[in-house]
């Protein structure tokens, strides 16, 4: 569907482009090719036409409309062109809003739920757009250009920088017409005279208004001559001449006569001039008396206006858009490193059996869950199993509990797998501490029996020493 809907957005601009070059089409018919350049043309059809017919791939189906639109401009005209195309895209259209309300079920909620669907709205009025195309004008094809905006979230964020914050941007305008208002009002007590605008006139035009305003001022009977009769066509137009010299050396006019011309003029000359309205006033001299009071005037209008004002609405919107772009980035980085099932994310997958990338493609598909989804729905309930009962139930009452959520069966397994490793190395660490502790019990008992056998080595030293001992103290006293 996405795939005919793009093929209607490149006809869209493909007939805008079509208009934008050769309107007005009255003057562009079908012509005759060279014979080399109608071969090629038609070369290219049947070429495209096998490339859709063997592989129905988007290239092949752009390039046959491409050739079958050359085609058709050179045998039959561009406007007969534009008419066949319009009409295929209005066909188009049908068929994919048919299709959108069949899938999306609109006509079954009712006209209440209908008409607030946004999507079925827009597609809506883009199909009326389309027969008003064909049927009415062809530069109603601009308005399909729009549809850029629609498929890109870019132009979305956009429009949606100047709509999110709508009421501070509103607020923040009613305070710029506030001010406008106010400056427009001082401007018409003490500087009516300064609103001085050069103007651009069309002397034809306003010659032709003037002698026509003026042949039925005559031709009315408000000037006849003595006779009676009503005064000629040359002096008619003597008149209309004596009149226009007056208006087109007129290139200066007051545009502060009345308050509200002076608001307009603030209005539009003010805003849109970079420096304020003092830009397109005139330029008062040093020697006049209200020359301070003109200086103020221009540089608060400056000041409140364009600087501190439209700086406000122009932040706003950008400070908007900001928002827009970091919300962006962080779907996307969400999107890009955690699971759309069980919402875990690509860390806990680090140093495991099971990467984060075989985890979402394999264990947890979003697809497979999809498939599963509607297996359940379109599958009669007699034949259900225990699970798909359980699943069936729980999409009925809008449950996702049996979602696996923050779970996953890779990382219980992994999580077993290390948990005997570790009782299998502390029963690993433990054995070979054992043996350690018998090497040094061993070791013990040995320096034991040593340090045993040096005790009676030394008693027995002792008692064969003492004798002698005894003889030799009683011969000490002679």
């Amino acid at each position: 569907m996405s795939f005919w809907s793009s093929i209607s957005f490149n006809l869209a601009v493909l007939m805008n482009l079509l208009v934008a070059f050769f309107y007005p089409l009255e003057g562009v018919r079908g012509g005759t090719l060279e014979p080399h350049l109608s071969a090629l043309l038609w070369m290219a059809m049947l070429v495209s036409l096998a490339i859709v017919i063997v592989l129905p791939q988007p290239h092949g189906i752009r390039a046959l409309i491409a050739s079958t639109i050359l085609r058709l401009i050179f045998s039959v005209g561009l406007e007969p062109t534009l008419l066949l195309l319009g009409g295929f895209n209005l066909c188009n259209k049908v068929i994919f809003l048919m299709s959108f309300v069949g899938n999306r079920g609109t006509f079954t909620r009712g006209y209440k739920a209908m008409i607030m669907d946004v999507e079925f709205l827009y597609h809506l009025l883009y199909l009326i757009i389309c027969s008003l195309g064909v049927f009415v004008h062809v530069f109603f094809y601009s308005l399909l250009l729009f549809d850029l905006v629609y498929r890109e979230e870019t132009l979305l964020n956009v429009i949606k920088s100047v709509t999110r914050n709508g009421r501070s941007i509103v607020l923040t305008a009613v305070l710029a017409l506030i001010l406008v208002y106010l400056f427009s009002i001082v401007g018409y007590i003490f500087f009516k005279d300064d609103f001085i605008l050069a103007v651009d006139r069309i002397p034809n035009k306003t010659l032709e208004h003037g002698a026509s305003m003026i042949g039925e001022f005559f031709s009315g009977g408000a000037c006849q001559k003595e006779n009676g009769e009503n005064c000629s066509t040359e002096a008619v137009m003597d008149a209309a001449v004596a009149v226009q010299p007056s208006v087109v050396i007129e290139d200066k006019e007051r545009t502060c006569d009345s308050l509200l011309m002076c608001i307009v003029t603030v209005l539009s000359h003010g805003l849109r001039s970079g420096g304020g309205v003092g830009d397109v006033l005139r330029k008062p001299s040093k020697e006049e008396p209200l020359f301070a009071a003109r200086v103020i005037y221009d540089l608060l209008f400056f000041f409140m206006v364009i600087i501190i004002v439209l700086n406000l609405i122009f932040g706003v919107i950008i400070d908007t858009f900001a928002d827009l772009r970091s919300e962006k980035q962080k779907k996307e980085e969400i999107l890009k490193t955690t699971c759309f099932i069980c919402g875990l994310e690509r860390d806990k997958f680090d140093n495991k059996t099971v990467t984060f990338e075989e985890h979402i493609k394999v264990e947890h598909n979003m697809w497979h869950y999809l498939f599963f989804i509607v297996l359940v729905k379109v599958k009669d309930s007699t034949e259900f199993t225990g699970p798909e009962s359980y699943v069936a139930e729980m999409i009925r009452e809008h449950n996702l509990d049996w979602f696996p959520r923050m779970r996953a069966m890779s990382l219980v397994s992994s999580d077993a797998d290390g948990e005997q490793n570790e009782i299998r190395n502390l029963q690993e660490k433990l054995e070979s501490t054992m043996k350690l502790v018998t090497n040094l019990s061993g070791q013990l008992t040995e320096l034991k029996e040593q340090m045993t056998e040096q005790r009676k080595q030394k008693q027995r030293i002792g008692l064969l020493g003492h004798p002698q001992h005894l003889n030799v103290n009683p011969q000490q006293p002679a």
